[in-house]
C-alpha cells in the first residue's frame, strides 16, 4: 500500500486539498461556502483541528492543518468531508434559488 497522500504522523502539519466530484463549481454560491466554513469551524472547536492557512476555490479547497492531542487528522478530515457533502447536497435539493439542481444532483450520485 502506498504512503503517498496518507497521514503518517499525527503531530505533523499537512497540506490538504479537497475537491468537488467532477471539479464541479459548487463554491460559487455563498450558501455552500458557508457550509464548508462551518464544518471547518466545528472541527476546530470540537475535534482539535488546527488550521494555519486555507483558501476556498470554486471547485476545491486547500488548507494547511494539523490536529492537537490524540485526535486523528485523517478521521477528522474524512468525517468533515462526508458531513459537508451531505449538507451541501441537502442545500442543493432544498434551496429554491438553485437553478443548477437538475445537473448538479446527477453528478453527485
Amino acid at each position: 500500500m502506498s504512503t503517498k497522500y496518507k497521514f503518517t504522523d499525527k503531530r505533523a502539519n499537512y497540506f490538504i486539498t479537497g475537491t468537488v466530484v467532477g471539479w464541479t463549481d459548487v463554491f460559487t454560491r455563498n450558501i455552500y461556502k458557508n457550509i464548508l466554513v462551518d464544518s471547518i469551524k466545528y472541527c476546530q472547536t470540537n475535534q482539535g483541528l488546527q488550521v494555519y492557512a486555507w483558501v476556498i476555490m470554486t471547485n476545491h479547497f486547500h488548507m494547511i492543518a494539523s490536529c492537537s492531542g490524540d485526535n486523528d487528522i485523517a478521521m477528522v478530515i474524512k468525517n468533515s468531508k462526508s458531513f459537508t457533502t451531505l449538507k451541501i447536497i441537502d442545500a442543493i435539493l432544498t434551496n429554491n434559488i438553485e437553478n443548477r439542481r437538475e445537473w448538479l444532483i446527477p453528478i453527485f450520485e
